[in-house]
């Protein structure tokens, strides 16, 4: 793939200043705090929360300024700095960036929804951070226009996995021939145990749109190449024989775990092609079409620590180098319609179809390694996704009348696994010998729903809303070691009421009392997936019973010139969460699965501020702290490591830090620059029911971190953006399972036309 290398320099400023050192100033006029900065002109809509009256505590942040905030390569980096949100983000290009929120972890895939443009980008198919992860890659970074986010589960516009919150992108229309072309580089540098290096990424960036009378279109490409630190640690519980150069570690439980060498070493080639078109078929009435394709072409490869007495690389028989080593290939296809009226007037609606399509999908790898040497099996292993697929339907309309706008809907969506595995006689070569296993099956849901935002009174505003949902499992067939089951069919039906009063005591000042039930419904993976991922088997679960959420929020906001400060307090309880467990079976192979546990609690506060102008003209500091205390009350069936029921009752939920930070600062002295500093900070989380996960900084581990970020803008005209950039400034190492990125330098030029 051809590159062209980017040329750009420019001074960076961190200045930290206090967030609200001005906050009892008086008589301000109220200032909207979903919208506290006003959206770019090349925004077609405004945000749903608006248009739809939810009820939902929200933020938000304009494509201007993540372009001046964020050292932007992937669209999930735009939400880096949001209150409580955190995307586990391994590398560029990571297929796996799941978003976690202040409720959940890593782990909870299906627990939030993300939307662009309405057209779920979600990907309910499993809830985990392999397969679940957001298809961030069906957006590109120059497409956004803004990103909205809605906290808990609240509003009856959306399914229960909305427990965690909405993540709504909008991106852009223009209104006049454009033409946009943006260049990016990024440099790491990583040493840790035998590895060292630089891992360089490219990305390039193209777009271009036009509006001709009633018909607007635009195109966008985005090409990435990269190189990734490793993504995991190889290990063995002892030195193998014969062989020297392991290095004395131990896991995340504190037992033996010599690092052998590294595995994960990605190269990858990424390209999105989105095209996109609207009909205004009247000034009220627009219609679009848009088509997304993706592609990821990635090869994993390991590096061994190890050597043999005569002073040769070997893998020393350990079968982990096997399993980390591999050629995946995938494209993606996605296609979406949608018709929208914007009359303001007494009725508005939206109809909305997506369709995502897994292609082509295949990852292949050897079967083993061979004795003590250096070399694979020519015999592998091949994993295919290819006929998984998902299809969204959504119509919604609302009804103004005076002191109550109604708004009502209908949803349907099919989710589909096809994930078959099979042995090769060659493992480089797309040729099988047969079926090793099988995990396939399909979920559907319909719903109706409906909800008042009712203005009874001069300053008070009651939403009261019910969400009816039809779900239903079927078609589920499994097969390993040549037993084959076909799995019983599930339904439920279940009904969800949401309630939310919003109090405006003054211009200044707004309080919100939510509340909302929710139901999350089983995935078909979770349902009917088989995996193995190193030495540990997850299988699948046919008999789980959704989850049963109850949240509450009182949030309490001043509304500030410019900005303004949140107080939330939010709790949150979930009878038969799905949660994933393991156990050991067959003299010692440890197998993981999704059970129901009986109940888990979320408490917590969340405190958001951000304000511009403080102290100096062009100053804007903003900041977010969140504490959670997330304990499991009951999970009577839950079972050790050694294979001995344990009391889990009082531990932490898995994945869910307690103490979460973000806080920072831009300056602009003038139109061409900005300058931001910002830091992140994350506490301690397990990732065991029975929190015996101490150990920080080994494989396997989920550690506290705290990274800095640097960020610098010149815009010598309107037209030319140069940037420069530092991630984790402070060389922080961490380990949140995969060791993360250590310093990496950004630098960014992008034009238009």
């Amino acid at each position: 793939m051809s590159r062209v290398r980017a040329l750009g320099a420019a001074a960076t400023v961190a200045m930290l200043a206090p967030l609200v050192a001005q906050a009892q100033t008086t008589d301000l006029p109220a200032i909207d705090v979903t919208a506290s900065q006003p959206a770019p002109a090349e925004a077609t809509a405004p945000p749903l929360k608006e248009r739809y009256d939810l009820p939902q505590t929200s933020a938000s942040v304009t494509a201007d300024q993540i372009r001046q905030t964020v050292n932007i390569l992937d669209t999930e980096d735009a939400v880096k700095y949001f209150p409580s949100l955190f995307v586990r983000k391994r590398n560029y290009g990571d297929t796996q960036p799941v978003l976690a929120t202040r409720t959940w972890g890593v782990g909870s895939s299906a627990r939030s929804l993300v939307y662009a443009d309405d057209i779920p980008i979600t990907a309910l198919i499993a809830n985990n951070n392999t397969i679940g992860a957001p298809r961030w890659g069906m957006v590109a970074p120059e497409e956004i226009a803004r990103v909205d986010f809605l906290y808990g589960p609240f509003s009856a516009a959306y399914p229960g996995n909305s427990m965690g919150g909405v993540l709504q992108i909008t991106t852009r229309m223009p209104d006049k021939f454009e033409f946009n072309a943006k260049q990016t580089e990024a440099f790491q540098g990583f040493d840790r145990y035998g590895t060292s290096g630089t891992y360089r990424t490219d990305q390039s960036s193209v777009s271009a749109g036009d509006r001709k009378g009633n018909v607007s279109w635009f195109l966008s490409g985005n090409f990435q190449n990269s190189d990734s630190q490793p993504l995991i640690w190889i290990t063995s519980a002892t030195s193998p024989a014969g062989t020297s150069g392991a290095i004395p570690a131990l896991n995340k439980l504190g037992q033996p775990a010599n690092v052998v060498g590294a595995g994960g070493l990605l190269h990858t080639d990424q390209a999105t092609v989105k095209g996109k078109v609207a009909w205004d078929i009247t000034p009220w009435l627009t219609a679009a079409y848009t088509l997304g394709f993706w592609s990821n072409v990635q090869a994993s490869s390991v590096q061994t620590y190890l050597t043999t007495a005569s002073g040769a690389p070997t893998y020393g028989g350990v079968a982990a180098f096997a399993s980390n080593r591999y050629y995946l290939n995938e494209q993606h296809l996605s296609n979406a319609v949608s018709l929208r009226t914007d009359t303001r007037g007494a009725f508005d609606f939206d109809i909305a179809v997506s369709r995502y399509d897994y292609l082509d999908d295949s990852q292949m790898s050897p079967a083993g390694v061979v004795g003590n040497t250096a070399a694979f099996t020519n015999s592998g292993k091949l994993a295919r996704m290819d006929g998984t697929s998902w299809t969204n339907a959504d119509a919604k309309g609302i009804w103004r009348a005076g002191r109550h706008e109604v708004s009502f809907g209908l949803h349907a969506d099919r989710y589909e696994l096809n994930n078959p595995t099979y042995t090769t006689p060659q493992w480089t070569i797309d040729a099988t010998n047969g079926v090793s296993t099988v995990g396939k099956g399909k979920t559907e849901t319909v719903a109706l729903w409906a909800q008042d935002a009712w203005r009874f009174a001069p300053g008070l505003k009651l939403t009261l809303g019910g969400r009816e949902e039809a779900w239903r499992a079927f078609d589920g067939f499994n097969l390993s070691g040549g037993t084959a089951i076909v799995q019983p069919t599930l339904d439920a039906q279940r009904f969800s009421p949401k309630a939310s009063l919003e109090w405006q005591a003054s211009q200044d000042w707004v309080v919100t009392a939510s509340f909302g039930q929710a139901y999350r419904f089983p995935t078909v993976s979770e349902l009917y997936q088989i995996v193995q991922i190193g030495a540990v088997f997850a299988n699948p679960n046919p008999n789980l019973r959704p989850e049963n959420v109850l949240s509450e929020e009182l949030a309490i906001e001043r509304r500030l010139g410019g900005g303004s400060v949140r107080l939330s307090l939010f709790n949150e309880h979930v009878s038969d969460a799905l949660i994933s467990q393991s156990n050991l079976v067959n003299g010692g192979s440890s197998v993981a699965f999704v059970t129901n546990v009986d109940a888990v609690r979320n408490t917590g506060v969340e405190l958001a501020a951000s304000r511009d102008n403080v102290l100096i003209d062009g100053l804007t500091p903003f900041g977010s702290v969140t504490w959670v205390d997330s304990r499991i009350l009951s999970d009577p069936g839950f079972v050790n490591a050694a294979g001995v029921p344990t009391d889990v009752t009082g531990k932490h939920v898995p994945n869910v830090p307690d103490w979460r930070a973000t806080f920072g600062a831009t300056y602009k002295p003038n139109e061409a620059w900005s300058f931001t500093a910002a830091a992140r900070y994350s506490g301690k989380q397990y990732s065991t029911l029975d929190n015996t996960d101490v150990v920080s900084n080994v494989a396997g581990a989920f550690d506290s971190f705290f990274v800095v970020d640097l960020r610098a803008q010149y815009a010598p005209n309107p037209r030319t953006t140069i940037g420069f950039g530092i991630d984790n400034v402070g060389n922080e190492q961490y380990t949140l399972y995969h060791p993360f990125p250590s310093r990496t330098f950004i630098v960014d030029a992008r034009v238009t036309f």
